[in-house]
C-alpha cells in the first residue's frame, strides 16, 4: 500500500499536508456469531439446548462454510450452527474417512438385500414426489417436530435455497418408485449430509443406512476424503445408527480423532 511520503516543499513555506492513504477493502466481511435462546433438547430428555449460529452469505460463503465444517458446524438454510450447551457436551461432530471405510458384515448384508435399488446424484430441485415422501416420513418419525408442518414452499426453500454448492442423492427401486433422498453439501474436503428422508413403511430395507452408504460412495467417486454425518449422540437412539460406520472420526478438543464406538 502506498505510504504517501513524497512531499513537495517551497521556500519559506511549510510542507503541504498529504492525504491519508486510502483504506484497503476487506477481502472477507466481518462475521458475527449469535447464541440462540435456551430450549428443551430434542435428543436428551431433561437437557437444555443452545446453538451458536452465523449467517452464510456473499461470495465468501463457500470458503467460510468449508472452514466452519471442519470446526464442527452444520448448515440449515442460510445459517451455519453448532451446539453451545453450557452443561452438556453430548453432541459430537462425526465424519467418515472415506479411503479407510470398510463394510461390516451387517452393512454388506443390507447392501446385498437392496441390490435392486438405484441411486442418482442430482442438483436439488424440489418436486411434489419428494414432498409427499418427506411429509410421510415426518408424520411417521418426527410428528411432534416443526418440520412435520412444513408446506411445499418451506420444503422447496430447504432443498433449493442454499448459499453454498449442494446436491441431492435420490434412491429408487427397479420400477422407479421414489424411496428416499439425502440433501448434501459439497465441501472442499468431503460431502456433508444436510438432511435425509425415506419411505417409513420400508423398515426392512434400512433405507437410512443405504443413504449413508450412497453418501460415502459419492465422496469416493469424487475423490473427496470425508463424508460428514452431522452429530452423534451416544445417549440418543435417533443417532445410534452413525456408530455402525467404521472407522468414525469425532471432533474433540484435541481435533479430529478416531472414536472407539
Amino acid at each position: 500500500m502506498p505510504e504517501g511520503n513524497g512531499r513537495i516543499t517551497r521556500p519559506w513555506s511549510p510542507p503541504r499536508a498529504q492525504p491519508a492513504p486510502a483504506a484497503e477493502p476487506l477481502s472477507i466481511p466481518p462475521q458475527h456469531f449469535y447464541r440462540t435462546a435456551a430450549l428443551p433438547c430434542p435428543y436428551i430428555p431433561g437437557q437444555i439446548e443452545r446453538k451458536l449460529i452465523t449467517e452464510l452469505a456473499g461470495h465468501e460463503a463457500m470458503e467460510f462454510y468449508n472452514a466452519l465444517s471442519r470446526a464442527g458446524f452444520r448448515r440449515s438454510h442460510h445459517l451455519a450452527y453448532r451446539p453451545a450447551c453450557v452443561a452438556c457436551q453430548a453432541c459430537v461432530p462425526v465424519r467418515i474417512p472415506v479411503a479407510e471405510f470398510v463394510l461390516s458384515r451387517s452393512l454388506r448384508r443390507i447392501q446385498k438385500s437392496n441390490a435392486d435399488l438405484v441411486t442418482r446424484l442430482a442438483r436439488p430441485r424440489a418436486t411434489l414426489e419428494q414432498f409427499r415422501l418427506f411429509s410421510r416420513y415426518q408424520r411417521s418419525r418426527h410428528a411432534d417436530s416443526d418440520m412435520a408442518s412444513m408446506t411445499f414452499g418451506d420444503f422447496r426453500t430447504m432443498m433449493e435455497d442454499s448459499p453454498v454448492a449442494s446436491r441431492v442423492i435420490e434412491l429408487r427401486d427397479g420400477d422407479g418408485t421414489f424411496l428416499g433422498a439425502c440433501l448434501l453439501d459439497l465441501l472442499d474436503d468431503g460431502l456433508s449430509a444436510v438432511y435425509s428422508f425415506f419411505e417409513p413403511d420400508q423398515r426392512r430395507r434400512s433405507l437410512g443406512t443405504l443413504l449413508v452408504l450412497a453418501l460415502i460412495e459419492a465422496a469416493r467417486q469424487q475423490k473427496l476424503p470425508h463424508a460428514y454425518l452431522g452429530y452423534w449422540i451416544a445417549e440418543s437412539r435417533k443417532m445410534a445408527y452413525k456408530a455402525r460406520f467404521h472407522p468414525l472420526e469425532g471432533l474433540t478438543p484435541a481435533g479430529w480423532r478416531r472414536l472407539a464406538v
